[in-house]
């Protein structure tokens, strides 16, 4: 490819709009006409002049594929899980992008201990004895630039399989039917769904959701097998734009539930499959009220368990009978209690399971059954400092164990089988990492985590979690990552990356902020980073960064910056609040053009997410408020640091196009270094890259450009 002289320039087509009074002029709008040969021909500039841009980097992003490739067993097997009467696990094969999905029969009705898979099985070769190959991941994405496994189900009879598959990356998926006996497909094809399909109890139909032209799912349809898509029945639509629907059967498999959700606001119909008779029953809808509801029997009776806000942010878990309720008649089973977030609960024949956090940690809370009811209710203990723990997969509503997971950040994760009776916790599986390249084998103790605080403008104590080579000197001569997200009371746990030890064997640091906006310290912790709050998010960040700089932790001149998508939002709002802190930025599918999205309520996605970003069509306090932080109005004549902004053509979250204005944007108004590079994946979706070898080639690619903003290339 023929070098170019200098970097792409946008043509300039003004659009004026007025707004409230204020009047903005965008000079790149054009760009969001995606099918417009002058628009591609734009973004093929960008790529080619990104490619040349770090085309000094080919060596590094070389040896860290390579270092990605070496560390990770190719060859793998996930921990068998049991649905009925198989074990069912996925398979994976060194040289292929995908996988496969496997089971075998289980020995036994009280067989609950997974078999042990052999794991360098070649492709050929079954991993255990039985194995029945469900699906080939590669075989089905021969052919596609894109794949995209969207959800596999098996029908209660474990005779047919639904799975939904996306070879463009829109995030449109169609489901198909497998006879898993036979390995034929049925003739039924449902196309332009969201997810995949959900059994009805007795295996004759599915139920599925489609989008509206906002990309809301708005409508669950029931398939009847053996009929066209054209006859499918609609079961509900939400008529209400802030809602988005969602459908599911309980663990129990009794009760088909469909989910209507907005940011703030719940509501059920629950269908029991034991009584169809009474028809799909509606719970309440109360402004402001969230919960969910998940079947259980306890003392003997049938109830649902109810987590809900209705008397406390940080929600409380009740009761109620399986028939619909009121709120004021919700019996309390965990009270709320400030400062403990509890987030879910799974039902299982003999005991609870709970999902909490507290301290900005998670945590897992048993509260075993016995026939008068709770017969006790305690904590899964671990003693890190910093970690995550959660359950893993558990389908079985009679299972006695409890699946979970763990990890750390300088602790790969692993897979423990909890027996709630004994209290055993044993480990099923420890993720492996082979050596490196070198040889050098990887060994936990050569890296150190901490939990720090830094102090926001407001006095508000922000958690970090940190890991750095053990030994690292507090001088400032360390380099640091630093990730942020906070929205959607999304929290970003501590979690181990094998991609992330080629920066911590180069002596680079890797640090979360764990921001307002997220969940990490409960509920207040997301309404104070959301809607006329949400410049704490911004502010939080600039304050991590700042206390990691005062402790030694790290320095301005080798601290680089990193989000994506909402995230991304947060690292085009802290380069234009401090400009001066960031050695270089990454901001991966970023919505980074806020304001103008939230204007447009035609948008993907834009009128649900009024309650978390607030309605600036029409409210003039929300417009002034969004239109101070929103990063590609507040682009200014500053000297703004290194910025790799990476987008995919085909996302239907956060278009391509707001990358695109705002790299546009940046080279005509800034000064100084104007260092600016937009990578655009032409055939992918919000995710990225699929494939496993594409996507350590992608992080490479990043991670080279880090290391050389951080001089450590």
């Amino acid at each position: 490819m023929p070098e170019q002289p200098a970097a792409p320039v946008a043509k300039k087509v003004p659009v004026t709009t007025t707004h409230h009074g204020d009047t903005f002029v965008d000079d790149y709008e054009w760009l969001r006409a995606k099918d417009d040969p002058e628009v591609v021909a734009h973004l093929e500039a960008e790529n080619a002049w990104t490619q040349q841009r770090t085309a000094h980097l080919a060596d590094l992003r070389e040896r860290i594929f390579d270092e990605i490739k070496a560390r990770t067993r190719e060859t793998d097997l996930s921990v068998p899980y049991r649905i009925r009467g198989h074990w069912y696990y996925s398979r994976s094969f060194e040289g292929r992008e995908y996988g496969a999905s496997c089971r075998v029969p289980v020995a036994g009705p009280d067989d609950w201990t997974p078999p042990r898979p052999a794991e360098d099985s070649a492709p050929d070769q079954p991993a255990l004895p039985g194995e029945q190959v469900l699906l080939d991941l590669n075989a089905l994405a021969d052919g596609h630039d894109f794949f995209s496994l969207g959800g596999s189900s098996i029908a209660p009879d474990e005779r047919l399989l639904a799975y939904a598959t996306d070879v463009v990356g829109d995030e449109r998926y169609t489901i198909r039917v497998l006879d898993v006996g036979t390995g034929e497909h049925l003739a039924d094809e449902i196309t332009g769904v969201l997810g995949g399909a959900t059994w009805d109890a007795d295996g004759s139909a599915f139920y599925y959701s489609t989008v509206d032209e906002s990309w809301r799912p708005d409508k669950i349809w029931r398939h009847v097998l053996g009929t066209s898509q054209a006859d499918d029945e609609v079961v509900y639509t939400e008529p209400d734009a802030r809602f988005w629907l969602g459908i599911g059967r309980t663990r129990s498999d009794r009760f088909l539930m469909v989910a209507s959700g907005s940011k703030t606001t719940s509501a059920y119909r629950v269908l029991d499959t034991q009584d169809r008779d009474k028809g799909w029953q509606e719970w309440p809808r109360v402004e402001g009220v969230e919960y969910s509801l998940e079947h259980a029997v306890i003392g003997g009776e049938d109830v649902f368990l109810v987590l809900h806000n209705a008397t406390g942010p940080d929600f409380e878990l009740a009761t109620a009978p399986i028939t619909p309720t009121s709120v004021d008649a919700w019996k309390p089973l965990i009270p709320h209690t400030a400062g403990v977030r509890l987030e879910d609960v799974d039902a299982f024949a003999g005991h609870l399971v709970v999902h909490q956090r507290s301290g900005g940690l998670t945590r897992l809370r048993i509260l075993p059954l016995d026939p008068a009811g709770i017969a006790d209710d305690f904590l899964v203990e671990f003693d890190d400092e910093v970690y995550t723990i959660g359950s893993g997969s558990n389908p079985e509503f009679t299972q006695p164990v409890v699946r979970l997971g763990y990890t750390t950040m300088a602790r790969p994760g692993a897979v423990y089988s909890y027996d709630v009776a004994s209290r055993e916790l044993t480990v099923l599986k420890e993720s492996e990492v082979l050596p490196a390249p070198d040889g050098r084998p990887f060994d936990p103790a050569a890296y150190e985590e901490h939990r720090i605080w830094a102090t926001a403008d407001d006095g508000t104590q922000v958690p970090i979690s940190l890991v750095v080579p053990a030994g690292a000197p507090r001088d400032g001569s360390v380099p640091v990552l630093l990730y942020g997200y906070g929205s959607y009371e999304s929290s970003i746990d501590p979690y181990f990356s094998v991609a992330r030890l080629s920066l911590l064997d180069r002596g680079v640091g890797f640090a979360i902020a764990h921001v307002r906006g997220g969940g990490e310290m409960g509920r207040h912790w997301y309404e104070d980073g959301k809607l006329l709050k949400k410049r704490n998010t911004f502010t939080d960040f600039i304050a991590c960064a700042r206390h990691l700089v005062a402790e030694g932790w790290a320095s301005a001149d080798h601290l680089v910056a990193e989000g994506g998508s909402a995230g991304g939002l947060l690292m085009g709002a802290v380069t234009n609040l401090a400009p001066e802190l960031w050695a270089g930025v990454v901001a991966q599918v970023p919505f980074v053009d806020a304001l103008t999205t939230m204007l447009d309520a035609s948008l993907p996605l834009t009128v649900m997410e009024y309650e978390e970003w607030g309605n600036p069509t029409d409210d003039p306090a929300t417009y002034e408020y969004m239109r101070g932080y929103a990063p590609y109005h507040n682009v200014a004549a500053v000297d703004y640091p290194p910025i790799l902004a990476e987008t995919s053509l085909n996302d239907t979250r956060v278009l391509y196009v707001e990358p695109a204005k705002w790299i546009a944007k940046l080279r005509d108004t800034a000064v100084g270094r104007r260092d600016f590079l937009l990578k655009t994946e032409m055939a992918a979706g919000h995710g990225g890259v699929s494939g496993r070898y594409q996507a350590w080639r992608d992080r490479a690619f990043t991670l080279a450009w880090i290391l050389d903003r951080m001089g450590r290339a």
